[in-house]
């Protein structure tokens, strides 16, 4: 079974049928159908979700969509009659973007991004040397050198040694790593690989990274190894990890917004009760120290109890 159509997908062809069907009016339904690549019985679905669209409320301004016959007729869109153009600006931002990924150390095909640049250019009338005022910062604290190395490792099938900073142990790992893609996500640099010290598929920051040394040995990952979706962010928990239980008052129901949590109840009161996996339970001591009062582990008990004591000594260091 085919994954169910998102809004977004559906609302682009929307936007793109409605001044492709104005301009060929009369079509025959199932030719409409083959040329925008659906159904027909889903051309129709669409056609009837045009009766509830326009620019206002009144019969005359939504659009009319008639297909008795077989034949198609769109009336009374003019708004959008004609195709989207990009404007000046939204071409500067993507030429600009295009800079941003042609800059990026060991990148192949640029000659498909200067050609995408010379049709926005002619298209638009938006000038390539605008572009090139806007500075563009794709390091973020990474050597072009790492970046570049990361990537020859990647297309050459080569292991990679890191020595990696765990920020929340305050300690730098040895890794073999077989590397699998490179990607930049909210203005960071990843790599990501299968991992020999985790047995796992893992993501590494690139300015945590201290030392990355390409190997001459294969770095072909196993075959079950997969790369995570990174669609919802960086963090994938996982069923091995463990799983926490928070109480959280009010005044701390921002954590399950900043954190990826597993459920939430919300009381009556604002107070939340959380739950949520992590593989390393040192971030959350420290989160629920800062949190005083506001927050309290209510399992696993020895997470909860590894908590207070952590407190309770804080507090002997103050009275001493």
């Amino acid at each position: 079974m085919s994954a169910p159509e998102t809004a977004t997908a559906r609302l682009s062809r929307l936007l793109t049928m409605v001044p492709w069907l104005v301009n060929r009016q009369g079509i025959d339904l199932d030719q409409a159908a083959a040329d925008l690549g659906i159904t027909a019985n889903q051309l129709e679905t669409d056609l009837r979700l045009l009766y509830l669209c326009g620019y206002g409320q009144m019969p005359d301004e939504l659009i009319d969509a008639q297909w008795e016959g077989g034949r198609v007729f769109v009336t009374n869109a003019d708004a959008i009659a004609r195709p989207l153009r990009l404007g000046r600006d939204e071409a500067l931002t993507l030429m600009v973007g295009l800079r941003a990924l042609a800059a990026v150390p060991g990148l192949g095909e640029r000659d498909a991004i200067e050609r995408a640049m010379a049709k926005l250019e002619q298209a638009t009338g938006a000038s390539a040397e605008a572009a090139a005022r806007v500075e563009v910062a794709i390091d973020e604290g990474v050597e072009a050198n790492l970046l570049a190395d990361a990537r020859r490792a990647v297309v050459d099938h080569r292991r990679v040694h890191l020595r990696y900073l765990v920020p929340s142990r305050d300690e730098a790992t040895e890794r073999d790593v077989d590397p699998m893609r490179v990607v930049n996500l909210d203005s960071r640099w990843y790599l990501e690989g299968w991992c020999h010290r985790a047995q796992d598929t893992r993501l590494f920051r690139m300015d945590r990274i201290e030392s990355m040394q390409v190997l001459d040995e294969d770095g072909t990952p196993p075959a079950h190894a997969r790369l995570r979706d990174l669609d919802a962010g960086t963090f994938t928990a996982s069923p091995d990890d463990t799983l926490v239980t928070l109480r959280l008052e009010a005044g701390a129901a921002w954590v399950s917004d900043y954190y990826p949590v597993e459920s939430v109840e919300t009381a009556s009161d604002g107070s939340q009760t959380v739950t949520l996996r992590t593989a390393d339970t040192l971030w959350l001591r420290r989160l629920m120290w800062r949190l005083g009062g506001l927050g309290r582990v209510l399992a696993p008990v020895e997470l909860a109890d590894s908590v207070r004591s952590g407190a309770e000594a804080a507090l002997a260091a103050y009275d001493g």
